[in-house]
């Protein structure tokens, strides 16, 4: 789960953060209350679960969407 959670994290910093930091948040929630072995990557995870959902209010309050946008 600590392994899921830091991948889902990663992965929802650039498409699907409204879904998958809750859902990385919920893994190494779950990852560090079982006492895993690597609690460092739960912690990354935990991290980056949180900056998903960051980074999506701060996408929904500058330009009012809840998706990436390259194009000017």
């Amino acid at each position: 789960m600590a392994v899921w959670s830091f991948v889902l994290g990663l992965v929802g910093l650039l498409v699907f953060n409204l879904v998958l930091g809750p859902v990385a948040l919920t893994l190494a929630a779950l990852a560090l209350r079982r006492n895993t072995t690597r609690r460092a990557r739960a912690a990354l995870g935990l991290t980056l679960g949180a900056a998903d959902l960051i980074v999506l209010a701060a996408l929904a309050t500058t330009d009012h969407t809840l998706s990436w946008s390259l194009a000017t």
